[in-house]
């Protein structure tokens, strides 16, 4: 990304120096026993369990045998290194803006001290409906469509085709939370009907100070699963819940790394909490991954769920729109603003 300006390195000195452990990952699970038959076999009873347990105690797990196909994980990461190998004016020929928030963007011209990356982000439902703001009264509604570079041509279908196996996925990792909240399999899928869902293709390029500066500052995922490819170089972090410590999250060959978000936090009426996770650069080698954020239609009205509530667990949220929480948070992200973005505990009882 360029010599490092003096401001940045100025800023960035001020932050706290990071402090990780790297002695313990995150659950690891198999999802071997979604492939079978049979609902009730103990297979299938323990997988719920393993993921219960991850969902409440670590917010982040991940998994291996998830039936994604390595050759569609490989084109995609191929495609991606492609483009981002590109000159920055050809990436900026795509560049995302205040109108469309699918497309190209960097952060070498913001002075932004908490992300060093590049990215480009696509829609998965083509075309993605939210609403134009996040004023309560304002009932209209924007349509969004991807912006594809020409370069490289391989690029869309590739995305496209990977874009499928996450829903995939997405939707049977759903059933499996859903047993384990003790809901009908299909008690979370319907919200998907008119789904919001993004992709996000990461660039991280070597950073010369990477004591200085992240490659993504520290958050919380506002929908309501994230499944995220990481490559070999690592650099993922997850705050524990049990002491606060980071945890660097070791990359396994062809796994991913589940995270659930603030929705489904709400929905299970704080059973399972959404995790403070970032990113960290490193010095000698480029890092590329590629988050899949799978969101509900923008008409959701997100709320414990009823099945959950009782005399002993009354709400904890007040319900809230996803579209206008969606639009509220593309907003603040565009601006780069000198605020927190939204957050669901805006909405506590």
């Amino acid at each position: 990304m360029g010599d490092v300006d003096p401001d940045f390195i100025q800023a960035a000195e001020h932050r706290p120096t990071p402090h990780t452990i790297e002695a313990e990952n995150i659950p690891l699970i198999d999802l071997s026993p979604l492939k079978s038959s049979s609902d009730s076999n103990n297979a299938l009873a323990g997988l719920v369990s393993e993921i219960g347990y991850a969902c409440e105690n670590w917010g982040f797990f991940q998994v291996i045998n998830h039936g994604v196909p390595l050759e569609c994980r490989e084109k995609i990461e191929s495609a991606s290194r492609k483009f981002f190998a590109l000159p920055k004016e050809e990436k900026r020929k795509v560049t995302r803006d205040e109108v469309n928030p699918y497309g190209y963007f960097d952060t070498e011209h913001t002075k932004n001290v908490r992300d060093w990356k590049e990215v480009l982000d696509f829609t998965v439902q083509t075309p993605t409906t939210i609403p134009v703001s996040h004023e309560p009264d304002d009932k209209r509604l924007i349509q969004f469509i991807n912006q594809w570079p020409k370069d490289p041509p391989e690029l869309r279908e590739a995305c496209e085709e990977y874009a499928k196996e996450m829903e995939k996925l997405g939707f049977r990792l759903l059933q499996v939370i859903a047993l384990s909240l003790g809901l009908k399999k299909d008690r979370l899928q319907g919200f998907f009907e008119d789904q919001t869902s993004r992709i996000r293709l990461n660039y991280y390029p070597p950073c010369p100070v990477p004591h200085l500066t992240l490659g993504v500052g520290r958050h919380k995922d506002a929908g309501v699963l994230t499944i995220l490819a990481q490559d070999d170089v690592g650099g993922l972090q997850v705050k524990r819940k049990s002491d606060g410590e980071w945890i660097f999250v070791k990359p396994i060959p062809n796994a991913y790394i589940i995270n659930i978000g603030d929705i489904i936090q709400v929905w299970s009426n704080d059973k399972y909490e959404s995790v403070e996770h970032r990113a960290m650069v490193n010095y000698e080698k480029a890092r590329f991954s590629i988050p899949f954020f799978f969101n509900p239609a923008h008409y959701t009205w997100v709320e414990p769920l009823e099945e959950l509530i009782n005399d002993q667990n009354k709400p904890k949220y007040k319900v809230y729109n996803w579209g206008k929480f969606l639009t509220t948070r593309n907003h603040g992200n565009f601006k780069k603003l000198a605020v927190e973005n939204i957050q669901i505990s805006r909405f506590k009882t």
